[in-house]
């Protein structure tokens, strides 16, 4: 199983990117949004890769931080969710974004995503609702991610980073708010409402935002 990938951006396709790696080309398929922030040719880049292995097909897929490949394996364990689809999700809304619009149930943010219709995007959010906040809540470890991502052999260059740090204040948050005793998934859609209000909001003032919507209306 190849779970990562370092090489030598050698071709770049609608779709995907051929990486030279020590003189092994791989044919790697990522998002649109991957796509537009990997280096150009020539560059070295490195991406976090799945392999799917079928009868009649052998594909690779890649994702610049541990984060998204995992909500790649997320969403494409709901019926009805390819590669394809799964990619254009995370090319729209990006792995933060997809989180957000889970917690919050927004079925709408997810049809952003070419391919996918209104059924689709409620399955989806209704089905990966309770996954949501273990995934929010690793998004503080993406900024690592990211660091181990840009490390390569002395020889080579560095490459590009791929995504903006992470902020540890949604999974500090989330946390403040179960020591209070809230559910998870009722914290996380607190925090993920909070957050796409005030994205620069500190630990604190998330705790505050969140806690002002989960207080009983009336």
């Amino acid at each position: 199983m190849i779970g990562k990938l370092t090489g030598v951006v050698d071709m770049r396709g609608p779709d995907h990117v051929l990486l030279d790696v020590r003189g092994v080309g791989y044919i790697v398929h990522v998002s649109e949004r991957t796509l537009m922030a990997l280096p150009g040719r020539g560059e070295v880049a490195a991406l976090y890769t799945d392999m799917v292995v079928r009868e009649d097909l052998m594909q690779l897929y890649g994702f610049p931080t541990l984060l998204e490949k995992e909500w790649h394996r997320v969403l494409t364990s709901v019926q009805g969710v390819g590669a394809k689809a799964s990619l254009a999700i995370l090319g729209a809304l990006g792995p933060e974004g997809v989180s957000r619009a889970i917690a919050l149930g927004d079925s709408g943010a997810l049809r952003k995503a070419p391919g996918v219709g209104p059924k689709l995007a409620q399955r989806i959010a209704n089905e990966l609702k309770d996954k949501a906040p273990a995934l929010m809540s690793v998004e503080s470890g993406a900024a690592e991610v990211r660091e181990s991502l840009e490390t390569t052999p002395a020889a080579a260059p560095k490459p590009a980073a791929l995504a903006p740090p992470a902020t540890q204040a949604v999974p500090d948050a989330m946390s403040a708010l179960a020591n209070l005793g809230y559910a998870p998934s009722d914290a996380a859609r607190a925090v993920a409402e909070a957050q796409a209000e005030a994205p620069e909001a500190d630990t604190s003032a998330l705790i505050r935002a969140a806690l002002r919507l989960l207080a009983p209306k009336g």
